[in-house]
This record gives C-alpha cells, structure tokens and sequence, in this order.
C-alpha cells in the first residue's frame, strides 16, 4: 500500500433542501440534525465529515437507516454533489472535475455494486459482465475474454450463457460483483450489497469478497447496516449517527474501545474473541516456550483462529512478531477467559 491516501474526504457536508449553501452558511453547527430541520426545513444528511482511506482497503461505512452512509459514499463519487468539503482521489480534487471527467472516473476507476443487482434481464450472463466493457468500446474478443475470467473467479463457471431469471438470487449478485470486477477498477463501491439475500448466501458471498480481496487488493468501500457484516469485512469501520461519524477504527479497536453508548450498543453483542488479537492478551513467554518446539502463530492473528489449534496442543502456543521473533505466547486458559468475556 501507497503511504498517501487513496481517498481523502475533508470537512464534507450534504444538506437537502430549498437554499442548502445558504442554510450551510446560516445556521448554528452546535444544533442537532431535527433542531435544523424544524427551524429550515433542510435535512443535514452528512454533517462536517473527514477521513482517510488507503490503497487496498477495505473501508466500512455503517450505521442505522437515516445515518447518512449512503448519502456520503454517494459523494465520493459524485453521484450526489456535496453542499461544501473536499473530496480527493490520489490526491486530484474530483470536486473540480468536469462531466466528461466524472464519466471517466466512474468508467475506468471506480464500480459500484448495490443491493438489487440492477442486471439487465434480455442480456446472457456473459453479456452482463462485459456490459462495462462493451461501452468503454473494447472489441468483443477483449471483453468476452476478461468476462470469462472473472465469471470463473466468482464461481459461475458454466453458467454465462443463462439469462438472470435463471439464477438464485446470491449467483444473481455474484453475476453483479462480476460485472463491477470485469472493468478493473482502482476503487469497488459496495452499497449494502448482500442486505437481501438469506443469511446462509449472505455468509458465502461475504467469504467469497474476502477471498477475491486477498487476492486483488482493490480499496473498497462497503456500506452496512449490520455490525457483524461490518467487522468481518472491514479493515476500518466508521461509525454514523445523524449524518456525522461517531467512530473510526479497527473492528478490534471499536469492539475494546467504544467511545459512546451509540457504539457500545453496536459491540456489546460481539463475542470478543471473534475480534480480539493475539497481541491484546498474550503473556510473556516462559523460558521452556523459549526453548522448545511447537505451534506458532502470528501476532495480528485473531483468537477464533486459534480456538483448535490450543485446544489440541498441549504446549503454549509461540506469538511471532512480523520479523519472526518470538515476543509472547498464548495457550487455551487465554484463549477460554477471552470467550467469556465481553
């Protein structure tokens, strides 16, 4: 990953309404989103919002119905305009960007995958998928091509030339991810994407991004509602409450650190384990751990990873940092107090 944000979102603000830049001007920013509603009739839908987002990860947005998540991912590609803030990719201010640059952006550098999967119904699969493609203006042969070899990285070999209404609904939105993955974006756009689909095709299509992300390493960005989605696909979660971001961090940092009771409420049903690092609640190693054989594993590595691998040795277990040495260990009595904890 690049050390310079892929994007930067500086002090954004989304106002609805009649006169939204006169509001914006106007009212007192220490008032509550319904404090500016009852006395202007706009609606403050992203309030005064900054963060970064680095090359190749997977950045969550989430929060209640209301919250402002997708009105602001909406901005980043300005589909929605912002009422005021900067808004930079690579660091170009595509605030400044003409139609012509803006269709360009969202042809060649960004896809978009949204909770009803938009396909076309007259079109075969294949077609689907090279439908990006086909309108870049790239010959047939190319696009057949590269829409073939991402139809088989998201597991619909055999099925490109079956319509839509032949399909379930989790392989109609595998034919989706397909088609915003055929045009090679720089940045992926998911907009509660997996919300409709039944829990156990929610959970295989959550597994399946995950494993196309280890091997692209695209920078994308998901929008949830659902905590549990959110901390199993984020490398960051941001947190929104009434157009504002509550909190930003690492699903372990906000599951060990919450800041508000907003956000306490979103972590208290997590089982810590499932987020906590070995780093968080490893000991220091003894001296026969130093000397002898056995399992290791890696600092950064989560607790869940290692329930089988403790419960089966019956040495500690060696915590390695990054460079391999050795700075801890960790054994099943850990591993169960963090079980039950919460």
């Amino acid at each position: 990953m690049s050390e310079s944000p892929k994007i930067e979102c500086k002090n954004i603000w989304k106002i609805f309404g009649t006169y939204p830049q006169r509001t914006l001007e106007t009212i007192d920013r220490s008032l509550s989103r319904d404090e500016v509603q009852e006395q202007t009739g706009h609606v403050i839908a992203v309030k005064d919002v900054s963060f970064e987002i680095k090359e190749g990860e997977t950045f969550v947005v989430m929060g209640l119905s209301g919250s402002g998540k997708s009105t602001l991912v909406r901005c980043i590609s300005r589909l929605i305009n912002p009422t005021a803030g900067e808004m930079h990719i690579d660091g170009e201010d595509i605030m400044a960007y003409n139609d012509a640059q803006l269709i360009e952006l969202r042809r060649f550098r960004m896809s978009m995958v949204f909770q009803h999967f938009g396909l076309f119904p007259h079109r075969k699969v294949i077609d689907n998928i090279s439908f990006g493609l086909e309108i870049r203006g790239e010959d047939k042969k190319a696009r057949m091509a590269k829409a073939t070899e991402v139809l088989e990285m998201v597991g619909l070999h055999g099925w490109a030339n079956h319509y839509p209404r032949e399909l379930s609904g989790g392989m109609q939105q595998r034919v989706g991810l397909a088609r915003a993955m055929a045009v090679d974006p720089e940045i992926l756009i998911f907009d509660e994407p997996f919300s409709a689909l039944d829990p156990l095709i929610r959970r295989e299509m959550q597994d399946e991004l995950i494993d196309i992300q280890n091997r692209v390493r695209k920078t994308m960005i998901f929008i949830t509602h659902d905590f549990l989605e959110a901390i199993k696909m984020g490398d960051r979660i941001a947190i929104m409450k009434d157009g504002v971001i509550s909190q930003i961090g690492t699903p372990e940092e906000l599951v060990a650190n919450p800041v508000d009771d907003y956000v306490r409420d979103f972590t208290e049903d997590v089982p810590r384990y499932k987020v906590l690092s070995v780093g968080k609640v490893m000991r220091e190693a003894s001296e026969a751990t130093k000397r002898n054989g056995g399992p290791e594993c890696n600092v950064h590595d989560k607790l869940e990873s290692l329930i089988d691998i403790a419960c089966e040795s019956s040495t500690p277990i060696k915590v390695l940092d990054d460079d391999n040495q050795l700075v801890g260990e960790i054994d099943q009595s850990i591993i169960l107090k963090a079980m039950n904890s919460r």
